[in-house]
């Protein structure tokens, strides 16, 4: 998926009468080529060797793998119009722009991207089974160099570098959640922007400022460079044991120059010096600038908050302020999981477990209040939680469906119910639906048979406002309470809906009203206008086109699974979309979504509330190449989805 590659500095070319010809340095028989072959290939001058040596992940091949990838080139030069290559042709290798503007298009001639200088492409289908998957041609004058498909290979299996490059699959391994500290790199470990204060402050206001903040120590710098760290510890030994002065400048008794490690340090360096040091705080500086510091306490916190005991936590809250308590930690629990490596949908599943339980305990704190319930309920998450998929930032999505036995007086009881949780959610940090699709709201507090009915007005009659509720309710996950008022209902609504040419058809349409943020030219795009001018909304334009694609091939195969990572590797398996094209929107989410985590631990490392939009700036250009390719996947996926072809 990028930008790259290589040279073969022995061929010249010469033009003859029926188009251009090219042989080897020190071979005299030439080989011609027709017109309308392939386009005129030739050595690649020293302009492009610098050109490839600057260019990531060729600007870190070692020096002997370099020089021969460099020899293994071609220059090849087109005229606008002329095609690279054609969808379904061999491919000859992978392609770099040096300059012009290549134009990709999908089998049926859609537009996929426009790549331009430093972009690479033909990757995906080297990768795969060496056949273009789509159709390269040049929308401008245009300079290639094509580095052979062998070449390519040869780098993949013998360069780290270079496979993490082109790695389609950007998803971790799983990981467990008990964060070993000695493998995290220090930025997970570290507090940013540390409190400091310039070598003049008195150590009584130093002492104030240490208090005020709930901290053990005050990093002392003088424009900003780092000149020595005062802890607790030393106003204990140095000024209140010895009875001195609180007015004396805190240069008298900082420690100057304390040890720091730089921002590339692991865990296991943290612990060594601090072990053979005897000391309990560690700056973190990038040659003069100070980054963070890492504490015993950091170390702790890290290692200590984990779900599980979050979810004990929980278990022995008594009243909602106590569970409000409990909750507020789930911000340090996902920056915790995510800086610790694990997978964007192990981070969200334990993030959803902790609603799940925050709920069920909800429903037993209102079951002590109001008495037992007077006929079977069950309580129902959809959206984010149904899809166990909650991140940083969710609101509450939720309904009630009680057996067909329940009365009026009855919903009485149901109605305090879904108030006193949907309350008590809200206080937790789980705020009410904006759009009310709440348990509160009487439309989606009612029984079995009523239910029932909706699905079926939704299926035989897909109005605008049927496909919106279709979209949430056919996320449902039961919570608790009796499960067996939804196990039918599920079944029978998934076997009505596929057999329903018309309303997949609408939900189809429906489903690609979301859309990747990608330009008429191939580039990212940013919110135009509002508070997220200039910001990619990684939720709505990158998160949920995927999720409306899985939800899809649910409805077409029945498939029972509500989660979207898991909807799309049951959509592959059972052949509702190719394996390529699964595999492909497998990693393009992967990507996304790891994306959005990771912008989102980030911002609750620097004490900011999370959130789905994100500067393109705050990612490197690799990581937006990798990004726009991702959202090119999809764009190809929902082309594929509304032409009728699920098979990438």
């Amino acid at each position: 998926m990028r930008q790259l590659l290589t040279t073969k500095s022995q061929n010249l070319v010469k033009r003859g009468p029926s188009g251009p010809r090219f042989y080897t340095k020190g071979q005299t028989h030439f080989h011609h080529q027709a017109i309308g072959e392939t386009p005129a290939v030739s050595a690649i001058d020293q302009k492009s060797a610098r050109f490839l040596k600057d260019l990531h992940p060729y600007d870190t091949l070692p020096g002997a793998l370099f020089e021969e990838t460099l020899a293994q080139l071609h220059l090849r030069n087109l005229k606008a119009g002329e095609p690279v290559y054609q969808y379904g042709q061999q491919l000859e290798g992978l392609f770099i722009i040096t300059s012009g503007i290549i134009d990709i298009t999908a089998k049926e001639g859609t537009r996929l991207s426009t790549l331009r200088e430093k972009n690479s492409f033909g990757e995906r289908g080297l990768l795969r089974d060496g056949l273009a998957g789509n159709t390269a041609t040049a929308k401008t004058d245009a300079s290639l160099l094509l580095l052979p498909a062998d070449q390519f290979h040869k780098l993949y299996r013998e360069d780290q570098h270079f496979r993490d490059f082109f790695t389609r699959s950007r998803s971790a391994a799983p990981t467990s959640e008990v964060n070993i500290i000695a493998s995290r790199p220090v930025a997970a470990l570290m507090t940013e922007n540390p409190l400091t204060t310039p070598p003049s402050t008195s150590i009584r206001e130093a002492a104030r400022l240490m208090q005020a903040h709930e901290i053990s120590s005050l990093l002392i710098v003088d424009q900003e460079r780092l000149l020595g760290i005062l802890t607790l510890k030393d106003i204990v030994k140095k000024t209140v044991a010895t009875g001195q002065s609180g007015e004396q400048p805190v240069a008298e008794i900082m420690t100057k120059a304390p040890l720091t490690l730089p921002p590339t340090a692991i865990g296991s360096d943290v612990l060594h010096l601090m072990i053979e040091k005897g000391i309990a705080h560690i700056p973190i500086i990038s040659g003069d600038k100070l980054l963070g510091i890492v504490s015993q306490t950091d170390l702790t916190r890290f290692q200590m908050l984990t779900s599980a005991t979050l979810l004990k936590d929980i278990t022995k809250c008594d009243q909602v302020s106590d569970l409000c308590t409990a909750t507020s930690r789930i911000p340090q629990l996902l920056a915790n999981l995510v800086g610790s490596g694990s997978r964007h949908d192990i981070v969200t599943r334990l993030i959803t477990d902790i609603a799940d339980s925050v709920t069920r305990h909800l429903l037993t704190l209102a079951e002590r209040e109001f008495g037992p319930p007077p006929v079977p309920y069950l309580w129902l998450a959809c959206g984010s939680e149904g899809r166990q998929e909650q991140t940083g930032v969710s609101d509450q999505d939720n309904c009630l469906i009680l057996d067909d036995t329940a009365t009026t007086e009855d919903r009485i009881y149901f109605k305090k119910l879904a108030q006193f949780v949907s309350d008590g959610l809200n206080q937790c940090g789980y705020v009410y639906c904006p759009g009310d699709m709440m348990a509160t709201n009487d439309r989606w507090c009612q029984t079995l048979s009523v239910w029932r009915s909706y699905f079926e007005s939704w299926i035989s009659n897909p109005v605008k406002e049927a496909q919106m509720l279709a979209s949430v309710m056919f996320d449902l996950r039961p919570i608790g309470g009796e499960t067996s008022l939804y196990t039918g209902l599920q079944a029978e609504t998934l076997s009505k809906a596929a057999a329903n040419s018309i309303f997949i058809a609408h939900m189809i349409s429906n489903s690609v009203g979301h859309t990747p943020p990608l330009g008429l030219i191939g580039g990212i795009t940013t919110l135009r206008s509002g508070e997220h001018k200039n910001h990619i909304d990684l939720k709505h334009n990158g998160v949920i086109p995927v999720v409306d694609l899985g939800r899809i091939y649910a409805l077409q195969g029945q498939l029972e699974p509500v989660n979207t990572r898991a909807r799309l590797c049951a959509a592959k398996d059972q052949g509702i979309i190719s394996p390529t094209g699964g595999q492909d929107l497998l990693d393009a989410y992967d990507l996304i979504a790891e994306t959005r985590l990771q912008h989102q631990a980030r911002q609750i490392k620097r004490g900011e509330s999370p959130d789905n939009f994100m500067r393109p700036t705050m990612l490197s250009a690799f990581e937006r190449s990798h990004l726009r390719d991702a959202f090119v996947v999809i764009r190809t996926m929902q082309a594929a989805l509304t032409q009728g072809r699920n098979m990438v």
